[in-house]
């Protein structure tokens, strides 16, 4: 199975800048739906923790939309879809992105407790007891 996984604000931002040696937007966004597109599931980690600018979270949009129904998308996020107005500042954007992943698709909640925190604690806890 091929999949691809890319933190959410440094694949989609860095598409949409134009810096030296990058192609310019329109060619980096096709190119970069296409190869997303091909891919069988696509992992998007850190949605939600910081804010995509207007084209990026186009470009993700559509992204999404040429995989609905026929590719797998898994997305890690400690936010709720709620939160996501700040990642994606335009209300309709985001509702329509929240949309194509939850149309068909399974939530699965894990809980608001964070790994690395408990993994700490209990760290600290054995260290503590030594």
């Amino acid at each position: 199975m091929r999949t691809r996984t890319r933190r959410a604000v440094d694949r989609f931002n860095a598409c949409v800048l134009r810096r030296p040696g990058y192609r310019a937007a329109e060619g980096r966004a096709a190119g970069t739906i296409a190869r997303y597109g091909r891919v069988d599931l696509l992992c998007i980690d850190e949605l939600g923790y910081m804010e995509l600018d207007r084209h990026g979270a186009e470009l993700l949009f559509q992204v999404l939309t040429e995989r609905e129904e026929t590719n797998s998308v898994a997305i890690a996020s400690n936010e709720s879809f709620s939160g996501w107005a700040k990642t994606f500042t335009d209300p309709r954007l985001c509702a329509a992105i929240v949309d194509r992943l939850t149309f068909g698709g399974n939530i699965i909640e894990t809980g608001t407790d964070s790994y690395r925190l408990a993994h700490a604690h209990q760290k600290n806890l054995a260290m503590a007891a030594d």
